[in-house]
Protein backbone atom coordinates (compact mmCIF):
# COMPACT_ATOMS: atom_id res chain seq x y z
CA UNK A 1 0.00 0.00 0.00
CA UNK A 2 1.28 3.59 -1.08
CA UNK A 3 1.65 6.28 1.74
CA UNK A 4 1.37 9.71 0.38
CA UNK A 5 3.14 12.77 2.03
CA UNK A 6 -0.31 14.29 3.01
CA UNK A 7 -1.19 11.05 5.18
CA UNK A 8 2.56 10.97 6.75
CA UNK A 9 2.41 14.99 8.01
CA UNK A 10 -1.83 14.09 9.44
CA UNK A 11 -0.77 12.35 12.53
CA UNK A 12 1.98 14.86 13.25
CA UNK A 13 -0.01 17.94 12.79
CA UNK A 14 -2.22 16.04 15.75
CA UNK A 15 0.47 15.45 17.81
CA UNK A 16 1.42 18.90 18.22
CA UNK A 17 -1.25 20.47 18.39
CA UNK A 18 -2.06 18.26 21.59
CA UNK A 19 1.06 19.43 23.02
CA UNK A 20 0.52 23.05 23.02
CA UNK A 21 -3.06 22.29 24.42
CA UNK A 22 -1.59 20.52 27.41
CA UNK A 23 1.04 23.35 27.98
CA UNK A 24 -1.30 26.32 28.14
CA UNK A 25 -3.88 24.23 30.21
CA UNK A 26 -0.45 23.49 32.50
CA UNK A 27 0.48 26.91 32.34
CA UNK A 28 -2.26 29.01 34.66
CA UNK A 29 -2.04 25.90 37.29
CA UNK A 30 2.04 26.42 37.69
CA UNK A 31 1.51 30.11 37.99
CA UNK A 32 -0.67 29.40 40.46
CA UNK A 33 0.79 27.18 42.42
CA UNK A 34 4.17 29.18 42.13
CA UNK A 35 4.72 32.27 44.45
CA UNK A 36 4.94 35.23 42.76
CA UNK A 37 8.15 37.93 44.37
CA UNK A 38 6.55 40.60 45.90
CA UNK A 39 8.46 43.61 47.37
CA UNK A 40 9.31 43.65 51.42
CA UNK A 41 7.68 45.58 53.46
CA UNK A 42 11.05 46.64 54.68
CA UNK A 43 12.13 47.65 50.72
CA UNK A 44 8.93 49.69 50.46
CA UNK A 45 8.61 51.56 54.06
CA UNK A 46 11.28 52.47 56.32
CA UNK A 47 12.39 50.96 58.95
CA UNK A 48 10.52 51.61 62.63
CA UNK A 49 11.70 52.82 65.72
CA UNK A 50 13.87 51.01 67.71
CA UNK A 51 11.98 49.74 71.15
CA UNK A 52 14.67 48.76 72.90
CA UNK A 53 17.46 50.19 74.69
CA UNK A 54 20.97 47.59 76.09
CA UNK A 55 22.32 48.10 79.50
CA UNK A 56 25.58 47.61 78.85
CA UNK A 57 27.80 48.02 75.42
CA UNK A 58 27.13 44.37 74.96
CA UNK A 59 23.49 44.74 74.88
CA UNK A 60 23.37 48.08 72.87
CA UNK A 61 20.30 48.26 70.91
CA UNK A 62 21.51 48.87 66.71
CA UNK A 63 20.39 51.41 65.04
CA UNK A 64 19.97 51.07 61.32
CA UNK A 65 20.94 54.73 59.16
CA UNK A 66 17.75 56.71 59.42
CA UNK A 67 16.34 54.68 62.40
CA UNK A 68 15.17 56.56 65.75
CA UNK A 69 14.17 54.80 68.83
CA UNK A 70 11.88 55.64 71.05
CA UNK A 71 12.19 53.99 74.08
CA UNK A 72 9.79 53.77 77.98
CA UNK A 73 12.74 54.00 80.74
CA UNK A 74 13.39 54.40 84.67
CA UNK A 75 15.22 57.04 85.79
CA UNK A 76 18.58 56.25 86.60
CA UNK A 77 19.12 53.84 83.88
CA UNK A 78 22.18 53.52 81.80
CA UNK A 79 20.77 53.36 78.16
CA UNK A 80 22.90 52.05 75.26
CA UNK A 81 22.72 52.31 71.78
CA UNK A 82 24.86 51.59 68.72
CA UNK A 83 25.14 53.18 65.04
CA UNK A 84 27.56 52.85 62.17
CA UNK A 85 29.10 55.60 60.95
CA UNK A 86 31.60 55.85 57.80
CA UNK A 87 34.52 58.42 56.69
CA UNK A 88 34.02 61.73 55.87
CA UNK A 89 30.49 61.62 58.17
CA UNK A 90 29.62 64.21 61.19
CA UNK A 91 27.00 62.50 62.73
CA UNK A 92 24.86 64.44 65.43
CA UNK A 93 22.51 62.60 68.63
CA UNK A 94 20.05 64.59 69.46
CA UNK A 95 17.54 63.04 72.48
CA UNK A 96 14.43 64.20 73.88
CA UNK A 97 13.31 62.81 77.27
CA UNK A 98 10.03 63.50 78.82
CA UNK A 99 10.61 63.25 82.22
CA UNK A 100 7.92 61.84 84.89
CA UNK A 101 4.68 64.30 86.44
CA UNK A 102 6.39 66.92 88.41
CA UNK A 103 4.03 66.19 90.95
CA UNK A 104 5.84 62.58 91.34
CA UNK A 105 9.34 64.46 91.59
CA UNK A 106 10.97 66.25 94.18
CA UNK A 107 13.52 68.08 92.89
CA UNK A 108 15.85 69.10 89.43
CA UNK A 109 16.88 66.25 87.20
CA UNK A 110 20.52 66.20 85.43
CA UNK A 111 20.71 64.12 81.96
CA UNK A 112 23.68 63.27 79.97
CA UNK A 113 24.52 61.51 76.35
CA UNK A 114 27.89 60.58 75.83
CA UNK A 115 29.40 58.96 72.86
CA UNK A 116 31.77 56.37 72.55
CA UNK A 117 33.96 54.53 69.83
CA UNK A 118 34.30 51.34 68.99
CA UNK A 119 37.05 50.87 71.47
CA UNK A 120 35.21 52.29 74.31
CA UNK A 121 37.07 55.45 74.26
CA UNK A 122 34.86 58.56 75.25
CA UNK A 123 34.76 61.17 72.11
CA UNK A 124 34.37 64.47 72.70
CA UNK A 125 31.24 66.71 71.63
CA UNK A 126 31.98 69.91 68.64
CA UNK A 127 28.37 71.19 69.70
CA UNK A 128 25.03 70.79 71.82
CA UNK A 129 24.20 70.86 75.08
CA UNK A 130 25.70 67.28 76.52
CA UNK A 131 24.25 67.97 80.10
CA UNK A 132 21.13 69.50 80.69
CA UNK A 133 19.21 70.12 84.12
CA UNK A 134 15.70 70.22 84.10
CA UNK A 135 13.70 72.11 86.87
CA UNK A 136 10.94 70.43 88.79
CA UNK A 137 8.47 71.66 87.05
CA UNK A 138 9.76 71.12 83.34
CA UNK A 139 8.18 68.39 81.28
CA UNK A 140 10.66 67.46 78.72
CA UNK A 141 14.46 68.13 78.59
CA UNK A 142 16.30 67.97 75.69
CA UNK A 143 20.00 66.52 74.73
CA UNK A 144 22.21 66.75 71.73
CA UNK A 145 26.12 65.97 70.64
CA UNK A 146 27.93 66.35 67.77
CA UNK A 147 30.92 64.01 67.07
CA UNK A 148 33.74 65.38 65.21
CA UNK A 149 34.58 64.83 61.44
CA UNK A 150 34.83 60.63 60.99
CA UNK A 151 38.68 60.42 59.77
CA UNK A 152 40.04 58.43 56.75
CA UNK A 153 43.09 57.65 59.00
CA UNK A 154 44.55 59.19 61.76
CA UNK A 155 47.67 58.51 63.90
CA UNK A 156 48.26 55.58 66.60
CA UNK A 157 48.65 57.86 69.28
CA UNK A 158 45.32 60.09 68.65
CA UNK A 159 42.18 59.45 69.44
CA UNK A 160 40.47 60.65 66.39
CA UNK A 161 37.02 59.36 65.57
CA UNK A 162 37.49 56.55 62.87
CA UNK A 163 34.52 54.31 61.06
CA UNK A 164 33.10 52.00 62.59
CA UNK A 165 30.48 51.43 65.47
CA UNK A 166 30.18 54.17 67.63
CA UNK A 167 27.82 53.81 71.25
CA UNK A 168 25.32 56.23 72.53
CA UNK A 169 25.24 56.61 76.46
CA UNK A 170 21.85 57.80 78.10
CA UNK A 171 22.52 58.72 81.95
CA UNK A 172 20.97 60.63 84.66
CA UNK A 173 23.92 62.29 86.30
CA UNK A 174 21.99 63.73 89.21
CA UNK A 175 18.79 63.14 90.26
CA UNK A 176 17.29 63.27 94.11
CA UNK A 177 17.21 59.79 95.58
CA UNK A 178 13.78 59.61 95.81
CA UNK A 179 12.92 59.99 92.18
CA UNK A 180 15.12 57.11 90.97
CA UNK A 181 13.03 54.55 89.18
CA UNK A 182 10.21 56.71 88.24
CA UNK A 183 9.11 55.94 84.59
CA UNK A 184 10.66 58.36 81.55
CA UNK A 185 9.99 58.26 77.95
CA UNK A 186 13.18 58.76 75.64
CA UNK A 187 13.38 59.50 72.09
CA UNK A 188 16.55 59.16 70.13
CA UNK A 189 17.59 60.49 66.85
CA UNK A 190 21.04 60.20 64.88
CA UNK A 191 21.65 62.41 61.55
CA UNK A 192 24.50 62.39 59.39
CA UNK A 193 26.26 64.83 57.23
CA UNK A 194 28.71 64.90 55.02
CA UNK A 195 30.35 61.95 52.90
CA UNK A 196 33.86 60.16 51.14
CA UNK A 197 34.26 63.72 49.01
CA UNK A 198 35.36 65.21 51.96
CA UNK A 199 37.08 61.95 54.29
CA UNK A 200 40.41 64.02 54.70
CA UNK A 201 40.07 66.64 57.23
CA UNK A 202 41.54 70.25 56.52
CA UNK A 203 45.10 70.71 56.60
CA UNK A 204 45.80 67.13 56.50
CA UNK A 205 45.92 64.25 53.58
CA UNK A 206 47.81 61.04 53.21
CA UNK A 207 50.04 61.49 50.18
CA UNK A 208 51.61 58.22 50.16
CA UNK A 209 51.60 54.89 51.96
CA UNK A 210 54.19 54.58 54.73
CA UNK A 211 55.57 51.68 53.74
CA UNK A 212 55.54 51.83 50.18
CA UNK A 213 54.68 48.47 47.90
CA UNK A 214 57.05 47.29 45.42
CA UNK A 215 55.49 44.30 43.63
CA UNK A 216 54.76 43.11 46.86
CA UNK A 217 54.78 39.29 47.43
CA UNK A 218 56.06 38.41 42.95
CA UNK A 219 59.96 37.15 42.76
CA UNK A 220 61.63 38.48 40.07
CA UNK A 221 63.67 35.97 37.72
CA UNK A 222 67.57 36.54 37.59
CA UNK A 223 68.47 39.75 36.08
CA UNK A 224 65.29 40.82 35.29
CA UNK A 225 63.92 44.48 36.60
CA UNK A 226 60.75 44.94 37.26
CA UNK A 227 59.04 47.17 35.25
CA UNK A 228 57.63 50.48 37.03
CA UNK A 229 53.84 50.71 37.42
CA UNK A 230 51.36 53.52 37.85
CA UNK A 231 49.78 52.23 41.32
CA UNK A 232 53.47 51.49 42.43
CA UNK A 233 54.35 54.40 44.74
CA UNK A 234 58.29 54.60 45.03
CA UNK A 235 59.78 55.66 48.54
CA UNK A 236 62.25 59.66 47.99
CA UNK A 237 65.73 59.00 47.71
CA UNK A 238 67.58 60.16 51.06
CA UNK A 239 68.70 63.47 50.56
CA UNK A 240 72.86 63.04 50.58
CA UNK A 241 74.49 65.02 53.63
CA UNK A 242 76.15 68.54 53.29
CA UNK A 243 80.66 67.94 53.27
CA UNK A 244 82.58 70.15 55.09
CA UNK A 245 86.62 70.07 55.40
CA UNK A 246 86.07 68.44 59.20
CA UNK A 247 84.05 65.55 57.74
CA UNK A 248 85.93 63.32 57.08
CA UNK A 249 87.60 63.48 60.81
CA UNK A 250 84.61 62.78 62.10
CA UNK A 251 83.26 60.04 60.19
CA UNK A 252 84.79 56.59 58.94
CA UNK A 253 84.97 52.79 60.62
CA UNK A 254 87.81 54.26 62.93
CA UNK A 255 86.87 57.34 64.05
CA UNK A 256 85.87 56.26 67.41
CA UNK A 257 89.30 55.02 68.21
CA UNK A 258 90.78 57.59 67.00
CA UNK A 259 88.66 59.73 69.52
CA UNK A 260 89.58 56.94 72.51
CA UNK A 261 93.47 57.52 71.88
CA UNK A 262 92.89 61.36 71.97
CA UNK A 263 91.10 61.25 74.43
CA UNK A 264 93.19 58.88 76.55
CA UNK A 265 95.87 60.78 75.93
CA UNK A 266 94.41 64.23 77.05
CA UNK A 267 93.22 62.34 80.14
CA UNK A 268 96.75 61.27 81.38
CA UNK A 269 98.56 65.02 80.32
CA UNK A 270 95.62 66.26 82.61
CA UNK A 271 96.54 64.28 85.41
CA UNK A 272 100.16 64.65 85.29
CA UNK A 273 99.75 68.47 85.27
CA UNK A 274 96.98 68.25 88.00
CA UNK A 275 99.79 66.59 90.10
CA UNK A 276 102.29 68.74 89.57
CA UNK A 277 100.77 72.02 90.68
CA UNK A 278 99.16 69.78 93.63
CA UNK A 279 102.34 68.72 95.17
CA UNK A 280 104.87 71.02 94.16
CA UNK A 281 102.89 74.25 94.24
CA UNK A 282 105.47 76.35 94.61
CA UNK A 283 107.96 75.09 91.87
CA UNK A 284 110.65 72.57 91.60
CA UNK A 285 112.58 71.24 94.88
CA UNK A 286 116.28 72.46 94.97
CA UNK A 287 119.08 69.61 93.69
CA UNK A 288 121.13 69.41 97.06
CA UNK A 289 119.81 69.25 100.50
CA UNK A 290 118.94 72.23 102.46
CA UNK A 291 121.75 74.01 104.18
CA UNK A 292 121.24 73.86 108.03
CA UNK A 293 122.21 77.03 110.39
CA UNK A 294 124.81 77.38 113.07
CA UNK A 295 123.99 76.87 116.49
CA UNK A 296 125.42 78.93 118.69
CA UNK A 297 126.06 77.46 122.17
CA UNK A 298 125.91 80.51 125.41
CA UNK A 299 129.03 81.12 127.30
CA UNK A 300 129.09 78.87 130.68
CA UNK A 301 130.16 80.26 133.82
CA UNK A 302 132.69 79.07 135.83
CA UNK A 303 132.20 79.50 139.41
CA UNK A 304 135.90 79.94 140.36
CA UNK A 305 136.65 82.11 137.93
CA UNK A 306 136.51 85.34 139.83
Amino acid sequence: MRTTPTALRAPALAASALALGLTALAAPAASAASPSASPSPSASTSAGPVTTAGTTFLTAATLAPGQDAKVAASTGDYLYWAFAASEGQTDTVQVTVTLPPSADRTGPQTWSVELFDGLRRRQSCTAGPQDATAQQSAATVALSCTLRQIRSWAEPWSGDPLPGTYYVRLSVADVPQQDLGLAAQVQLHVTAKGGADDAQPEGGSLKAPLVPPVNAGATAAAGATAAPSASTTRAAAPVEPESHWYSDIFSGWNTRWFWTLAGGALAALAGVAGYTLTRHPRGRRPAGPAPVPRQTQAPQHDPYRS
